[in-house]
């Protein structure tokens, strides 16, 4: 009977064992995942803040730079696209002192589908301004026999904006920005017919109707031409 009764505690004692065993084992991994979610908890609001977006800010390109960006896009449109103007928008985050601009806008042609498409590079956070980055507009008809719209070749364009505004300060532009510092400048460049060569018209004005000076410079050389007006 002693016999007996040992065989029966034995089996009692290791069953109470186990339990305590998957007890303590259940404890441990209730407080592994405390641990883990409390950390998850506090570790978030960390993560969040450093993929925060940073905040928009103005980009200035010189012409030849947008320009760039300008003609992959419009080579995309068409293999044979070639630009017949390039000119800068004045903005309120950038007045076109320093030979860039936050707006510059390509316009180009294919003369095998007979039509013009412009394209916009923006680096402008102005109110109203374009969206940042390279804007598709709208394709129309184009003459090849329309001499204010005549295509050129970029390799023709070697000397930058910031270059031509050196130039046209030169001849009169520094003494407009002296006696008024807040008159923008803009610039255009297109294809002169009657001269065959590329021009820069650096602008001292929101346009070119209302311009207080208008100094042209070969876009090619950097030579002065002339003062328009």
């Amino acid at each position: 009977m002693k016999t007996s009764s040992l065989c029966l505690v034995e089996p009692r004692i290791a069953r109470a064992a186990s339990r305590r065993s998957s007890c303590h084992w259940l404890f441990a991994l209730a407080i592994v995942l405390a641990l883990a979610m409390f950390t998850g908890c506090t570790s978030n609001p960390e993560k969040s803040a450093e993929t925060k977006p940073a905040p928009k800010t103005t980009e200035l390109l010189t012409a030849r730079s947008a320009f760039q960006k300008l003609y992959i896009a419009a080579r995309g449109w068409n293999a044979d696209a070639k630009p017949y103007r390039i000119e800068s928008s004045v903005t309120s985050d950038a007045n076109g002192h320093d030979g860039k601009s936050a707006i510059w806008r390509g316009s180009f042609a294919s003369a095998a589908m007979r039509s013009e498409k412009s394209y916009t590079w923006s680096g402008s956070i102005a109110d109203g301004a374009p969206e940042q980055g390279v804007n598709p507009g709208i394709e129309d008809s184009y003459s090849a026999s329309n001499a204010s719209t005549q295509v050129f070749d970029m390799g023709f364009l070697k000397i930058d904006s910031d270059q031509a505004l050196d130039t046209a300060q030169k001849h009169g532009g520094d003494k407009i920005l002296e006696k008024d510092p807040t008159t923008p400048v803009l610039y255009i460049c297109d294809w002169n017919h009657s001269g065959n060569n590329l021009v820069w018209h650096v602008v001292y004005g929101t346009s070119r109707d209302d311009a207080r000076l208008t100094v042209s410079i070969n876009a090619s050389t950097g030579e002065f031409i002339r003062v328009e007006k």
